[in-house]
């Protein structure tokens, strides 16, 4: 199969294989009018296999949120067909309204105007806990 390069625009690497529709539902690519590629179980020589998303559209693209679901991804800026910028991605250590608490006693559950505020206590589980409550969460819930 053969998938055209991105002239100007973004390409999500080295997502694992699988969360790519994931992907593109957080960062609402689907409210896009550029095109979109999703290529799904790409063989990789360090993965095994991984997905990657091309973007025909330089846009904002939230760190934050792929750092969250997998700090594996790599994202590449392209301009005139060249990658222009590489960034490598860790776990975030603030989410902001990124997360739901899931405790029903939590005060966001019934306060609903509050930020969803979650702190990251464990980098090598991508383990993140509510800042009011302590409920934890875990990268990719």
């Amino acid at each position: 199969m053969n998938i055209d390069g991105v002239t100007n625009g973004i390409v999500i690497d080295h997502i694992a294989a699988g969360r790519s529709m994931e992907i593109y539902h957080y960062l609402k690519l689907e409210k896009l009018d550029s095109c979109v590629a999703i290529i799904k179980n790409v063989r990789s020589t360090k993965y095994g296999k991984k997905d990657i998303i091309k973007i025909d559209e330089i846009i904002d693209v939230d760190l934050d949120v792929l750092g969250y679901l997998d700090p594996h991804i790599t994202v590449n800026i392209v301009r005139d067909g060249k990658v222009m910028k590489k960034m490598n991605l860790e776990p975030p250590r603030e989410l902001k309204n990124i997360l739901k608490c899931k405790n029903p006693r939590c005060i966001t559950t019934t306060e609903q105007e509050i930020d969803q505020i979650f702190r990251l206590v464990n980098e090598e589980t991508c383990s993140y806990r509510c800042v009011y409550c302590e409920a934890l969460a875990k990268g990719g819930d």
